[in-house]
Parts: C-alpha cells; sequence; structure tokens
C-alpha cells in the first residue's frame, strides 16, 4: 500500500453528484430565511451581549442593575440591549419609572445552551 501525499482537503473528483445535491437543495430553508439566521448568529457574536443574556436567565433585570453587575454603564448596556431586542432576543416591561428586560422566549436559552455545549465539548 503506497503512502498518500496528497491534501486530504481537496476533492480531485469532476463528477456531480446530482442525487445529492437535489437531495439538498430541496431541504435547504429559504434565502431570506438563511440570511436571518446568519443575522442572529452575528447578535451572538458579541461578549457583552452574551453576558447579557446570560444574565437574563438568571432574573429579569433593569439597565441600571446589568450595568453593575457587568462593570460597564448604562449607556452601553441600553445600546446592547436594543439591539438584543430588535433581534427579538429580549423583551421589556415597565413598572413606573423602571424598565425591566427578560429574555423573550425559550428558544433563547436553548440557542445559548447548544452553543455553549459545542464550545465547551
Amino acid at each position: 500500500m503506497g503512502t498518500y501525499t496528497g491534501d486530504i482537503d481537496r476533492c480531485d473528483c469532476h463528477t456531480i453528484h446530482e442525487t445529492v445535491v437535489n437531495d439538498v437543495r430541496d431541504h435547504m430553508p429559504n434565502e431570506d430565511d438563511l440570511i436571518d439566521l446568519a443575522d442572529l448568529f452575528k447578535v451572538f457574536g458579541d461578549s457583552t451581549r452574551v453576558k447579557i443574556l446570560c444574565a437574563l436567565f438568571q432574573a429579569e433585570m433593569c439597565v441600571c442593575d446589568i450595568a453593575v453587575l457587568l462593570g460597564m454603564t448604562k449607556s452601553s448596556i441600553s445600546h446592547q440591549l436594543r439591539v438584543l431586542k430588535q433581534s427579538k432576543l429580549v423583551k421589556n416591561r415597565k413598572d413606573g419609572k423602571v424598565v425591566y428586560y427578560s429574555l423573550a422566549d425559550d428558544h433563547v436559552k436553548t440557542i445559548f445552551d447548544q452553543g455553549l455545549a459545542h464550545v465547551t465539548e
């Protein structure tokens, strides 16, 4: 048996496996949904937003409490909360002058937990 010296990541075939390609194409989500999914994952690409989500898993919190917890300004936390809210990952409710933030739904925790499980394998 000879020793393989080629690039294992390179495919040298020139045959298109049409059945596989067509089957996969039939099961791909539509383009707009894939773009929305990519945008959602971009939101998770900021460590401050990830920390805010992690905090909100534990309790509903106001901007002031999150700012103290993370050692950041209220302004920077408010900005990140706006991004999270626009992405439908958090929601808010007003109680007098205080605005409390919480997770929008259980999907947010599921996405977070799956990602954390992946990076800690």
